[in-house]
């Protein structure tokens, strides 16, 4: 937690009791549901919550504002946010329904009433969103394929709607197979953790 409370030393009393819970709630469900990397796992606020809220370091979501991630896992991003952002809606989505069972699990343990788990594929969702997360699931022409029709354009956060992607490495090549406008925030402007040395926000507007 340390790590966390650095970078966000604002966090209200209840915040910090979530975010808290965290830890021995993913640990109780990944040894029944291996959602997090075991070799991994004593890393979780940095590696797992601290890389999820570097999306919050790119864009503030507005209260009511409505957030899909496509391919969720075990919650990541989606989990993190939902508790950074309380009065904004999200909705974690993953094919596989063991992730699901355990997303919901958390969700319920740590008091995060404003996530919703679907075991599902973006492509049944039949609603709209605002903004898209997700974090490395597929290559980018893969992931705008899923999730441009669900997005609504418009301005529900300190960006316009659209995608924020977690993604590492060179990206010219995979954004540019997307003929899409992307603006690329390198994390290590936001967090000096090596660990975060070649890793992105990516956006792209709807």
């Amino acid at each position: 937690m340390e790590e966390l409370l650095r970078y966000f030393p604002d966090l209200t009393e209840r915040q910090r009791t979530q975010f808290a819970a965290l830890y021995p709630l993913y640990e109780l469900w990944n040894a029944r549901i291996n959602v997090v990397s075991r070799k991994d796992f004593g890393q979780l606020y940095l590696r797992h919550v601290l890389h999820s809220l570097a999306i919050a370091k790119v864009c503030t979501f507005a209260p009511q504002a409505r957030v899909v991630d496509v391919g969720c896992g075990g919650g990541f991003p989606s989990v993190p946010l939902a508790i950074l952002f309380p009065d904004t809606r999200f909705t974690a989505v993953d094919s596989i329904g063991k992730k699901i069972t355990v997303v919901r699990a958390v969700a319920e343990g740590a008091g995060i009433p404003n996530l919703e788990a679907r075991n599902c594929r973006a492509e049944q969702l039949d609603e709209r969103f605002d903004y898209a997360v997700s974090r490395a699931v597929t290559d980018m022409a893969t992931f705008t394929k899923w999730v441009w029709p669900l997005l609504e354009r418009g301005q529900r956060g300190s960006l316009p709607n659209g995608i924020l992607y977690l993604k590492g490495g060179d990206l010219t090549e995979e954004l540019g197979r997307t003929h899409m406008r992307w603006q690329q925030y390198p994390i290590p402007a936001f967090f000096d953790n090596p660990f975060f040395e070649t890793k992105k926000v990516v956006y792209t507007a709807r």
